[in-house]
């Protein structure tokens, strides 16, 4: 079944772990067998990979975190720099379309055009068949180094922005470090809805979260965000701000981080036959049950997302495993127009109604 994945950190894979996403992932593997490191040698994600796995649209990040007195992970030493950075993964997404390999949709039109080009394909295969997808997402707005400077990245082609990644960022607190926006970050808003950027909520500290909220008229999503109910703590989204979504019309993408799929897991000792895509399932399934519909949830997978196979469940092995999702749901009692939705029609609504009004 055809495919969009809210998350993949494919330019900070190529760049910042070196890995040539045009081979096979098995390939990637065995160069990197014998690397020290996270996830290292266990990588789930290459460009032949997303097409096994029928994603023909993936939201792809630029990212690049600064430090800050209160950071709480490593990061560039200015915002300059993550700027720098930023725009170099973004020069990698340019020259893979230019080589016609991926196709950058920033508009409803090339995103409608593009999905129909692959379902045409999908019920005639053939060789080479459409580029792969991308939608550009920020994940973490340090690369922004001032509010103003949004619609740079509009021109550039950015289209979704997440204000905050770990610890604290130029314009919010996020994950691991409670708090508000910063004072900076009602303006970054306000230049988000002035160009017409969709916000990604996911990572926002709890306090931040509610802000954004009410300070953000636009469309909001949830690229990859799984839910506290299930796995405590502050990563995941409380059964309040899956509504609050919802009620904005937004999108959540259930992620694969088996950190945020098993309660207790610690990273680097648990081990990852501890969790099945099941509990994949049930993610989907309790964004399901709140809302009382499966017109809300989605796959925002995080695969590669600064680890391997050794923090995902037991039963992946690349990308293309997300394809056990289908049956996983109608075992549920999911009707396949839920699992349509889930596995790509909800995103495809979402864009819709960001980009056709």
């Amino acid at each position: 079944m055809l495919m969009i994945d809210g998350h993949l950190d494919l330019a900070m894979n190529a760049l910042e772990w070196n890995r040539d996403l045009n081979l096979d992932v098995r390939a990637i593997r065995k160069l990197e067998a014998g690397m020290a490191g996270k996830g290292r040698g266990k990588g789930t994600v290459s460009l032949p990979e997303l097409r096994k796995a029928e994603v023909a649209v993936s939201l792809a990040t630029v990212i690049d975190r600064t430090t800050w007195p209160q950071s709480i992970r490593p990061g560039s030493a200015s915002q300059e720099i993550s700027y720098a950075k930023a725009q170099g993964q973004l020069a990698y997404y340019r020259v893979l379309e230019a080589q016609g390999k991926v196709r950058i949709l920033s508009d409803w039109p090339s995103l409608q055009r593009h999905w129909r080009a692959w379902e045409e394909h999908s019920a005639s295969p053939s060789e080479p068949g459409p580029p792969l997808g991308f939608i550009l997402s920020m994940e973490g707005a340090d690369p922004i180094v001032w509010p103003e400077q949004v619609l740079s990245w509009w021109e550039d082609g950015l289209r979704v922005i997440g204000p905050t990644h770990y610890g604290i960022s130029a314009y919010a607190y996020g994950t691991g470090l409670p708090g508000p926006l910063t004072d900076r970050g009602p303006e970054l808003l306000r230049e988000m809805d002035r160009v017409g950027m969709v916000l990604d909520l996911t990572h926002l500290a709890e306090q931040a979260f509610w802000q954004a909220l009410d300070l953000f008229r636009g469309p909001v999503l949830a690229s990859h965000n799984n839910c506290r109910a299930l796995v405590p703590g502050d990563r995941q989204f409380s059964d309040d701000q899956v509504r609050a979504i919802a009620q904005r019309g937004g999108v959540i993408g259930v992620a694969l981080d088996a950190w945020m799929l098993y309660p207790g897991w610690v990273i680097g000792q648990t081990r990852p036959d501890v969790v099945t895509m099941e509990a994949v399932a049930e993610q989907i399934d309790h964004i399901c049950q709140v809302l009382g519909n499966a017109d809300h949830a989605a796959i925002g997978s995080d695969l590669d997302g600064g680890y391997g196979t050794e923090q995902t469940p037991g039963d992946l092995d690349t990308i293309a495993d997300l394809q056990k999702i289908p049956d996983l749901l109608r075992r549920r009692g999911y009707s396949e127009e839920d699992v349509r939705k889930v596995m790509h029609d909800n995103w495809l609504r979402f864009f819709h109604d960001a980009w056709a009004t």
